[in-house]
C-alpha cells in the first residue's frame, strides 16, 4: 500500500501541502485539468522551484485575476458552508474526491461554529471560502488520489504564537478554529521555540485533522517532496516535507508494561489478583521470584495490557494487593498476525490458533480447553487429542 507521512518542522498550510505534492511529483498540468472541473474562475496556478534555507523545494501559488482580486480585497465573497458544498457538488471531479473535500469544509465549519457560538451552516467563511482556500483543500484530495496515497499520516505539528489577523481583527495563535481542530483530534503539538508567528494555518488544520492519522508509521520511503511556506524564518527551512513510500508489512503496537514488587502477601491471594487481571483485559500477567531489601523473598508482578485499560489495571493492583505504588512504562510489541479457527475435527469440535508470517506456512496451536474437553469426553491422552487437532487443522488450512 503507498502511503505518505507529513514531517511538519514548520508546520502546515493548504499551499505547502499542494507545493509537496508537486515537489513528490504530481503533473501540475494534470493537477490544473483537474481543478478545472470546479465551477470556480477567476485564478490561475502556478508552481516555482524555490529555497527556504538552502533546500530546494516547490512554492504553488493560486494567482487571482484582477477582477477576483479587487472583488476579494473589498471584502468578498463570504461563502457559508452550503456554498461550498454546491461548488464541490456541481464539479465534475469523482465522488469520492467531492467526499473528501466536502468532509474537509465539514470539520471546518464545525470547529469554527463551535468556536463563535452558531450552527456549522451560519458559519461565513472569510479567508477559507476564498477560492485559494477551495483550491488548496480539493486540489490536496486531487493529488493525493493522483499519486495513489492510500493513507496518509502526519507528524506532531509546531504551532507558532503571536498574533494574526482576522476577519474579526487581531487573534492569538494557534488560530481558535485552528486550536479546536487539533483538540478534536488529540492532535499532537510540538514543543519548541516560539517563531512569533502562525505555523499551522485553519486550512491547513483541517487537511490534516480530516485527512492524516497522527503516528509515524513503518514505511519504505521512495520520495520526497518538499513544500516552500510564503515566509523564510530565522531557526528553521519554512518547508513541508511530504514522504512517499509503502508501508512495511507488521504489526506493532504501543502497550503499557505495569510493575510491582511484592513480600507480604499470600500466594493465594497473589494468584486471585491475577486472575483478576486477566479478566479485565490484561494481555498478559506473569510473576518471577525476586530479592527485595532484608533478603526477603518476594515477587515481581508485571502486566501487560493496552494503553486504554491503565487505569483499570493500576486499580485491581492497588485494591487485591498490598503494594503501595506501580511502575508504568510503554513497550512496543510486535504482533503477527493471528485467528481462532473453529472446525469440526473427527473427534468433534476443537479450535486451534493460527499464527500468520509473511512468506511462510501458517502455524497451528490447539486450544487447551477444547482439547481437554475431547479428551475428558472420549477417553484419550490430552497429549494425543493435541496432535490429532494440530494436524487436521493444518489440513482444513490446506483446504482451505
Amino acid at each position: 500500500m503507498r502511503i505518505g507521512y507529513l514531517d511538519c518542522p514548520s508546520g502546515i498550510s493548504g499551499d505547502m501541502l499542494l507545493g509537496a505534492l508537486v515537489d513528490a511529483g504530481l503533473s501540475i498540468d494534470e493537477l490544473r485539468a483537474e481543478l478545472a472541473k470546479l465551477p470556480v474562475e477567476g485564478y490561475r496556478l502556478e508552481a516555482e522551484k524555490t529555497q527556504r534555507a538552502g533546500l530546494a523545494a516547490t512554492k504553488v501559488t493560486v494567482v487571482l485575476e484582477e477582477a477576483q482580486a479587487s472583488a476579494s480585497s473589498a471584502g468578498t465573497p463570504h461563502r457559508r458552508l452550503p456554498d461550498i458544498l454546491s461548488i464541490i457538488n456541481d464539479s465534475a471531479l469523482p465522488p469520492e474526491d467531492k467526499e473528501r473535500s466536502a468532509q474537509v469544509f465539514c470539520k471546518l465549519a464545525q470547529a469554527e461554529a463551535r468556536v463563535h457560538g452558531v450552527e456549522p451552516e451560519a458559519v461565513e467563511f472569510h479567508e477559507v471560502g476564498a477560492v485559494d482556500a477551495i483550491v488548496d483543500v480539493v486540489g490536496t484530495v486531487i493529488g493525493l488520489r493522483l499519486l495513489g496515497v492510500e493513507a496518509l499520516y502526519c507528524s506532531s505539528l509546531p504551532v507558532g504564537g503571536g498574533w494574526t489577523n482576522g476577519e474579526h481583527g487581531r487573534l492569538p495563535v494557534p488560530a481558535p478554529a485552528t486550536l479546536a481542530l487539533l483538540s478534536e483530534v488529540g492532535a499532537p503539538l510540538a514543543a519548541g521555540p516560539d517563531a512569533g508567528m502562525e505555523l499551522v494555518t485553519p486550512t491547513g488544520a483541517a487537511l490534516v485533522a480530516t485527512l492524516a492519522a497522527f503516528e509515524r508509521p513503518a514505511m519504505t520511503v521512495r520520495v520526497v517532496g518538499y513544500g516552500a511556506g510564503s515566509r523564510e524564518l530565522e531557526d528553521r527551512p519554512n518547508a513541508l516535507r511530504l514522504w512517499l513510500g509503502e508501508a512495511l508489512d507488521e504489526r506493532r503496537t504501543t502497550m503499557l508494561l505495569i510493575e510491582t514488587n511484592i513480600d507480604d502477601m499470600s500466594p493465594e491471594l497473589i494468584g486471585y489478583a491475577q486472575e483478576r487481571l486477566f479478566d479485565a483485559g490484561a494481555a498478559d500477567v506473569w510473576l518471577a521470584p525476586v530479592q527485595m531489601k532484608k533478603n526477603r523473598p518476594g515477587v515481581l508482578l508485571s502486566v501487560i495490557c493496552s494503553v486504554e485499560r491503565e487505569d483499570a489495571m493500576v486499580e485491581i493492583i492497588l485494591r487485591e494487593t498490598s503494594t503501595l505504588g506501580v511502575r508504568v512504562r510503554p513497550v512496543t510489541r510486535h504482533e503477527a498476525e493471528r485467528e481462532e479457527l473453529q472446525f469440526e475435527s473427527s473427534l468433534g469440535p476443537a479450535a486451534v490458533k493460527v499464527k500468520r508470517l509473511p512468506g511462510r506456512p501458517p502455524s497451528v496451536a490447539p486450544e487447551y480447553e477444547a482439547c481437554a474437553r475431547i479428551a475428558r469426553e472420549r477417553g484419550l491422552p490430552l497429549q494425543e487429542v493435541y496432535r490429532i487437532v494440530e494436524v487436521e487443522a493444518r489440513e482444513h488450512l490446506a483446504g482451505s
